[in-house]
């Protein structure tokens, strides 16, 4: 036991179980030397920097602080930095990479539960179930024998903003149903999306061609309001725009315009600011579904990011790199 490795948790002591069920605690503990009674949630105690002087991999999560150089300081055996949740950019300093730390996080297994919610959301907006919903509620009635117009998924076209991890993962999960994607992303070129299966347009064609689109970019400075006023008055009447990547992504007060009017649809669950305030009318919108940014990993699902992350230790204890390493030229590009 004593030749196994140490490993420290640095995270929210509270996400702990949730990430580590006994199950996979016990495969995590075959590993390495690791204490889940200390977690650091700082690093300027006595205790934890004396942890750190033999870690050799820190395992973090939601409530890490920040790790810069001065952490990494009074870690000098420390090999990997090993995020049990999504994007690191708020995490790491320049220093982790400047060190030659070999890092990896959880994000693909965190972008499963968000394509899962985003296929949902396509079906049923393809479906008009948010609509019909209301209309049933209202009348408190319907006629059995009676075809809805204008309703359906077969053959509609979905526009998929962004092949991230989690936009990737949408195109997989559609493939199965009779629908046609198109893709826009700077960064594929034509054959890749052959490969994916997609047919790849510039944005302002996919706004104006797609039945439902979907956000899955990163934010950042090129993405900021991508989806902005003379974007949205592209859309075609009837089309749902579905955004679980970041609110600021999209112009808020320019897509309320043309909620209000009628024009379009929105299954949002996150938006900008975030929370919304009280008095933003996408509260009272009969065409908007709000969700309170839940697409990502919850409740059983956190403990999917916790066996992506064992996954990638017994790599990086083999000797083979990560499946899903993240490298300092990649954060331009990453959510």
């Amino acid at each position: 036991m004593a030749d196994r490795p140490a490993a420290l948790f640095a995270l929210g002591a509270h996400h702990l179980q949730a990430l580590y069920p006994p199950r996979s605690m016990h495969r995590l503990q075959q590993l390495v030397r690791i204490d889940q009674t200390v977690v650091a949630e700082r690093f300027d105690t006595d205790d934890i920097r004396a942890a750190l002087a033999s870690t050799e991999f820190l395992i973090t999560g939601w409530g890490c602080p920040p790790i810069t150089a001065a952490v990494l300081d009074v870690a000098p055996r420390l090999r990997a930095i090993l995020h049990t949740a999504g994007s690191v950019k708020a995490l790491l300093s320049p220093a982790c990479w400047e060190r030659g730390l070999a890092i990896t996080s959880a994000a693909a297994a965190n972008a499963v539960p968000v394509a899962e919610y985003t296929l949902a959301a396509i079906l049923f907006a393809g479906k008009d179930v948010f609509r019909l919903r209301d209309q049933y509620h209202a009348s408190r009635n319907f006629t059995l024998a009676e075809v809805q117009t204008g309703v359906g998924n077969y053959g509609r076209t979905i526009g998929v903003i962004g092949a991230s991890r989690i936009g990737r993962r949408v195109i997989e999960l559609l493939r199965p149903f009779d629908l046609e994607v198109c893709l826009f992303d700077p960064y594929v070129d034509a054959a890749s999306a052959a490969e994916l299966g997609v047919r790849l347009v510039d944005l302002d064609t996919l706004l104006r061609n797609c039945d439902i689109v979907s956000v899955h970019a990163p934010a950042n400075a090129q993405t900021h309001r991508l989806v902005g006023a003379e974007q949205l008055a592209l859309m075609r009447d009837g089309t749902t725009l579905i955004n679980t990547a970041r609110g600021s992504l999209v112009d808020t007060e320019a897509l309320i315009h043309h909620l209000e009017t009628g024009r379009l649809y929105a299954v949002l669950d996150v938006t900008d600011p975030e929370p919304l305030s009280p008095a933003s009318a996408l509260w009272e919108l009969p065409n908007v579904f709000l969700t309170p940014h839940i697409a990502g990993s919850h409740g059983n699902e956190l403990a999917r990011m916790g066996d992506c992350i064992i996954d990638e230790l017994e790599r990086i204890l083999d000797g083979r790199p990560f499946t899903h390493a993240i490298v300092a030229t990649d954060l331009d590009r990453v959510a």
